[in-house]
């Protein structure tokens, strides 16, 4: 079994709501570390549709995606007495199922895709959507099916490390100093891929971008 991730020598949280998050985690990990299993419990309801849903937009796969996100709290727990706080829980379990999941995509060569599915008028995603046509209604939901499968194509030109960044900034709203935490390299190297994948992106879908 895969070992878990070793936490970085300072904590890195990006914002006081993420500092006050890690803080209420960290009470819970204590509790489990001290054998309250149930205090675990709390943590999974916590983070799991967070879980999976970066899995899934990894790996585009329903079934595959919770059977990650399940392996990745068993990893986890089992690993959690190592876990001394030194970065948040957050991003220390993301990094688990990360690591997971882009194991388990090496290991099955399947193709990830990035995902609509949670996109909104509020998501972070906003910076996409806010370059399609202003088109509403049934126009607007055929023109975003259209984007979708050409976004789709787009991103397995990627490679399995620029669409996991794209996945943890675009879906799950990651800031670069959380994403280089849960990949395990520098912040410039997220900027770096992001930048790269951006462009490739909004290159091919170009024809669907305003002028």
């Amino acid at each position: 079994m895969q070992a878990a991730p070793k936490a970085l020598d300072k904590p890195l949280v990006a914002s006081p709501e993420r500092q006050q998050e890690a803080d209420s985690d960290g009470v819970l990990v204590k509790r489990v570390q001290a054998g309250e299993v149930a205090a675990f419990d709390t943590l999974i309801r916590k983070y799991r549709e967070r879980v999976f849903g970066v899995i899934y937009n990894m790996t585009s796969n329903r079934e595959d995606a919770a059977d990650l996100t399940q392996d990745a709290f068993i990893k986890a727990f089992q690993s959690i007495n190592r876990f001394q706080g030194q970065s948040s829980f957050f991003t220390w379990l993301y990094r688990i199922a990360v690591n997971s999941t882009l194991t388990h995509l090496r290991k099955s060569r399947l193709r990830s895709f990035f995902s609509f599915e949670k996109i909104n008028e509020e998501d972070k995603s906003a910076e996409v959507i806010d370059k399609l046509t202003d088109k509403a209604g049934v126009e607007r939901e055929v023109l975003i099916k259209e984007l979708q499968e050409k976004l789709n194509e787009a991103m397995q030109k990627l490679s399995t490390k620029h669409r996991t960044v794209v996945t943890l900034f675009e879906i799950d709203g990651l800031s670069h100093e959380e994403i280089a935490d849960v990949v395990g390299c520098s912040v410039g190297t997220v900027r770096s891929r992001l930048h790269y994948a951006k462009q490739l992106l909004q290159s091919e879908l170009e024809p669907y971008l305003r002028p």
